[in-house]
């Protein structure tokens, strides 16, 4: 019996010590991100927007002066009168990364966009208030700068085409503004083509991401920066084990565009496309589903000039193979408008090569939509672009022609968004001054004073309204 609990205690024994080799063996094996928190967040940053609310200041006035009625208080979209508050108030909250020692920060587009003031608080806990130098919505970039003496912390820019699903990787951030939080997680796969942003090809990862980790950096093990986090799946409002970074190669492409002119230029094909399924490659005598089927072509564009067609499947581009529709976007567009590209493609079973001249893609919304303001392009104290009226817009706008003034296009910030100016409005007086042209306005506005009222005439749907608002420091 003595002998039974010798052989039964020396057994557990020897089993204690190979779960604990075990236990050993698979600590040795899980990362560590203590090094890499350690290194990397320093140059991690965190961004909050501020805007003044202006519209307790705004007042509408109809003809003799009287307070115009309710109904075109609503009409104009401008708030009912309310108490003064003046204070400012944060819009948004969300992270960055500082990229070089002079001080350029990368974060999110959708973090600073319509922000009167972005602030950015560093690793020390000073703030520094920084400069939008240029912005891409389509891949949701946005370049700030801060003043620097060259001794800032940066981060080191990794290669996201050596990124592989199921490889370790780490975030860092302010989810719900808790600052400097880390989590991790790994890959779950590349190339992810979203919805909103066609252009992109999306890291996707299982990296708990929230509000608040917007614009921060998604991390390899050797604390590179691999993508920028962007978005998530979501139905609650909170991370649900779907996050989608911007690749860090797609990131130093648009980056270089954004430092040079504020904005990102893309390659346009001029074709509409949609996906090649097993019943469709059948049709067209294809062994497998791949391609970009081709089912419009844009009357002057690219594809039109070299005589594409509809029922034409692009397969390659410069020799790169598109095994999906959502992969032809993202090939085009990193192409300079103007350059050749050889598209390989598949035309009544035939294979074919093209040679095409890329062209530049459209704005979004058309012939008034706005690039994202930078150093280049023209930024008034109103936070307002304006174009002069011209029988295309006239036309558009159904305006009588003795309607003289300007119209206000793109994305309305500033003191133009706070009193409730839109895209389409006319502006026909600023400051008791009649507007003709585009240099009247700009004039006007260079002049205009600060810490008094100024009226403004503006003219939407043909309804008429004077608005009042101030200019402040």
């Amino acid at each position: 019996m003595n002998r039974v609990n010798l052989l039964f205690r020396n057994f557990i024994y020897f089993l204690s010590l190979s779960l604990l080799s075990v236990q050993m063996v698979q600590a040795r094996e899980l990362p560590n991100f203590t090094r890499l928190f350690e290194e990397a967040s320093p140059a991690v940053v965190n961004i909050s927007t501020l805007s003044t609310p202006k519209q307790s200041r705004a007042q509408i006035y109809g003809p003799g002066g009287e307070e115009l009625p309710e109904i075109f208080r609503r009409y104009f979209g401008l708030p009912m009168p309310e108490a003064p508050s003046g204070k400012p108030r944060p819009m948004s909250l969300g992270s960055g990364f500082i990229i070089s020692k002079d001080g350029y920060i990368l974060t999110n587009n959708h973090v600073v966009e319509g922000a009167e003031k972005i602030i950015v608080r560093l690793h020390d806990r000073s703030e520094k208030v920084a400069e939008l130098i240029g912005a891409d919505k389509r891949s949701d970039l946005a370049l700030l700068k801060i003043e620097s003496e060259g001794n800032l912390p940066v981060v080191k820019m990794g290669d996201s085409d050596d990124v592989k699903p199921g490889q370790w990787v780490a975030a860092i951030g302010s989810p719900f503004n808790f600052e400097y939080s880390i989590t991790k997680g790994i890959v779950s796969a590349l190339d992810r083509s979203l919805p909103s942003d066609a252009y992109v090809p999306f890291i996707q990862s299982d990296v708990p991401i929230n509000p608040g980790n917007s614009g921060g950096p998604l991390f390899n093990m050797k604390g590179e920066v691999i993508g920028i986090n962007s978005q998530i799946f979501t139905r609650s409002g909170g991370f649900m084990g779907l996050s989608f970074a911007i690749p860090s190669d797609h990131v130093q492409w648009a980056v270089e565009q954004l430092k040079e002119k504020g904005y990102v230029t893309r390659g346009w094909l001029g074709v509409a496309i949609q996906e090649v399924d097993r019943d469709l490659a059948e049709s067209f005598g294809l062994k497998k589903p791949m391609g970009a089927l081709i089912t419009q072509v844009v009357p002057g564009g690219p594809a039109d000039n070299v005589k594409l067609h509809p029922g034409d499947i692009i397969t390659r581009v410069d020799g790169r193979e598109i095994m999906r529709s959502s992969a032809l976007p993202m090939a085009i567009g990193v192409i300079e408008p103007g350059d050749k590209a050889t598209l390989e493609l598949i035309r009544e079973g035939k294979r074919q090569t093209v040679s095409v001249e890329v062209g530049e893609l459209p704005d979004e919304q058309g012939p008034h939509s706005e690039r994202p303001l930078g150093p280049n392009m023209k930024k008034n104290r109103l936070g307002i672009q304006v174009e002069g009226l011209n029988d295309d817009n006239r036309n558009k706008l159904r305006l009588d022609e003795e309607i003289k003034g300007v119209v206000v296009t793109g994305e309305v910030t500033g003191v133009g968004r706070s009193i409730g100016l839109r895209q389409g409005d006319i502006i026909t007086n600023l400051n008791n001054i009649r507007l003709e042209s585009v240099k009247d306005f700009d004039k006007v506005v260079a002049d205009l004073p600060e810490d008094r009222s100024v009226s403004m005439r503006v003219v939407r749907g043909g309804q008429s309204a004077f608005i009042t608002f101030r200019l402040t420091d």
